[in-house]
């Protein structure tokens, strides 16, 4: 059995995170950038958390802790590595991270259209609450 390993992300694998969100995550966020990144590593350097399958990035989730919410952004899988726990295994590191922040409840961020995203948090016990809707407005650009 490959071990699958989890880490924080570095400063200098931001393009290549951002090259691997294009091809692995679905849809796209005003903070995919260079400067986004940096400043979520900047401001919270636990928050972004790698999957490696034998060195090769295998996946990523953004398990960020506000001191109130826990929150699960950019949960992505190479597709040619899913169904090998890679997603189950980042998705199980976040929830460890918010428990030894006192975390009391997760909540992920799953686009409306992205049915293999809501399978995948579905079956790690997720479920999705009719009474919430989202509301954004871009804060630059």
């Amino acid at each position: 059995m490959t071990d699958i390993a989890i880490r924080t992300a570095r400063p200098d694998e931001i393009p290549a995170l951002l090259a691997f969100w294009g091809r692995a995550a679905e849809g796209a966020s005003i903070t995919d950038d260079e400067a986004g990144v940096a400043r979520l590593i900047e401001r919270d350097p636990q928050a972004l958390l790698v999957a490696e399958l034998d060195g090769v990035l295998a996946g990523t989730v953004i398990a960020g802790f506000d001191g109130w919410r826990c929150h699960l952004y950019r949960l992505a899988v190479d597709p040619e590595l899913r169904r090998r726990g890679v997603g189950g295994a980042l998705i199980a590191a976040a929830e460890a991270r918010f428990a030894e922040l006192g975390g009391r409840r997760a909540d992920a961020m799953v686009l409306e259209h992205n049915a293999l995203g809501q399978g995948a948090w579905a079956g790690a016990g997720y479920r999705r609450e009719e009474q919430w809707r989202r509301w954004v407005r871009p804060l630059a650009g």
